[in-house]
């Protein structure tokens, strides 16, 4: 999940320092979410054979959205009818992206994932660049894809990589209306409310698939610390990280999600990684960062 390498970056929230200590502990602080967004996934992994996918991820949004509603106390009134069609289409897009991330783990490798969905950001900043040299990182990128698809990751699910795809199509979605919501609500009131809303979204499908296996209380709490592992952690970081880091810097820094989804598949899930499975990989996260670098605002 995806994001939360998902986070608000509206230009009220970023605040630029000089190079030094600052901007050092805003890449700290960038990677300590990105971890945190990893293991979290790979964590929730774990849950799947208690929980099922579709009852993980409705754990994750429930909390994660109890949480941020307890923390912003959104204001609800005064918003015009585009506002809450914008928030919702965020909310729907949050809940779609983690659903199909979390099919897609449940069929295919954490790193592999990952990978495969960032094609859905890449391509989009891709697009936005209107640059020949975008065409150049695409190609890097689905070179990475490719060569992942013929190591010995074991032989990729299809349905893995087709969800993983619909996961980066939704993160793209997730980018382009969070800028929006962010444009049209106050702090972290539009990300709570559009929480809330993939949570309803979310819990229809994770009750009808687990049933009262989600109300065991070693389920809850495993639940619980997924949506503090892979929401309340990694926006706390990210907007501090924000107010230390240029924008642009932030985004290069959330191109490292593959190989850190890599490295917690490896550690939490013993999914290992072969030299040929690292290339593939390191391609993909070049190719993202050269798009954020070259793509421009």
């Amino acid at each position: 999940m995806t994001s939360t390498a998902h986070t608000d970056t509206t230009t009220p929230l970023v605040v630029r320092r000089p190079a030094g200590r600052g901007s050092l502990g805003g890449v700290g602080l960038v990677l300590a979410g990105a971890v945190s967004v990893q293991f979290a996934s790979a964590f929730a992994a774990l849950l799947f054979p208690r929980a099922g996918a579709l009852g993980t991820v409705a754990l994750r949004a429930a909390f994660a959205a109890v949480l941020l509603l307890a923390v912003t106390r959104p204001r609800l009134r005064g918003h015009s009818r585009a506002d809450w069609a914008v928030v919702t289409g965020f909310g729907v897009a949050l809940g779609g992206m983690n659903i199909l991330f979390y099919q897609s783990i449940d069929r295919i490798p954490l790193g592999a994932a990952v990978t495969v969905e960032v094609l859905g950001p890449l391509l989009l900043s891709v697009l936005a660049s209107r640059r020949a040299t975008g065409l150049l990182w695409a190609a890097l990128a689905l070179t990475g894809v490719f060569l992942l698809g013929r190591g010995d990751f074991g032989v990729l699910d299809g349905a893995g990589v087709g969800f993983a795809l619909g996961a980066g199509a939704m993160w793209a979605a997730y980018i382009l209306l969070n800028a929006r919501a962010g444009a049209r609500f106050l702090r972290l009131d539009g990300l709570a409310i559009a929480m809330s809303v993939a949570a309803l979204v979310s819990l229809p499908l994770g009750i009808g698939a687990s049933g009262t296996a989600l109300l065991e209380p070693g389920v809850l709490g495993l639940g619980l610390a997924i949506a503090i592992l892979g929401s309340g952690v990694p926006y706390t970081l990210e907007l501090l990280a924000l107010r230390r880091l240029p924008a642009a810097t932030f985004a290069v820094l959330m191109s490292l999600a593959p190989a850190l989804a890599a490295l917690a598949g490896y550690l939490v899930l013993d999914q290992g990684l072969t030299l040929s499975q690292c290339a593939a990989i390191g391609l993909v996260v070049a190719a993202s960062a050269g798009a954020v670098r070259t793509g421009g605002r």
